[in-house]
């Protein structure tokens, strides 16, 4: 049974450092100095657990983006990914935000357009990986 849970970096740093880590610095060899950062503090954090097993994770800062979403690799295209953006888009309008943004990596565009996501900028590098803006507009 796959659920997502809502939380603060500290409460669930064990999960999402170990996500990240898997997906972010040893799949796609992003420097470890570029993933931590002070943001996780801030954000407000979502956890996929299959069957209480910690399967992805992705979080939603302040301003109202987007980001460090990851599936661990067995996982993608069972809808992880999805309910995770759903989660934290949920958690958007809680909070009143009229607008989210996100950088999709390229590969994840399709994904990003089926959720009802449009990219809105150039193709840009970030973290040696190709990535695009996206944005959504919340309607309450």
């Amino acid at each position: 049974m796959l659920r997502v849970e809502l939380g603060d970096w500290v409460s669930m740093t064990p999960a999402l450092e170990a996500i990240r880590r898997e997906v972010f610095i040893v799949e796609q060899q992003v420097p470890e100095e570029m993933e931590w950062d002070a943001d996780d503090v801030t954000s407000v954090h979502a956890l996929a657990l299959l069957d209480g097993h910690p399967v992805g994770c992705g979080r939603l800062l302040p301003d109202g983006h987007i980001g460090r979403m990851a599936v661990r690799a067995p996982f993608r295209s069972t809808g992880v990914g999805r309910a995770l953006l759903q989660a934290l888009l949920a958690e958007a309008r809680r909070r009143g935000m009229r607008e989210v943004v996100l950088h999709a990596q390229m590969h994840a565009l399709g994904f990003y357009e089926a959720q009802g996501f449009v990219a809105d900028g150039p193709v840009f590098d970030e973290a040696g990986i190709l990535h695009r803006r996206m944005s959504q507009a919340l309607v309450s």
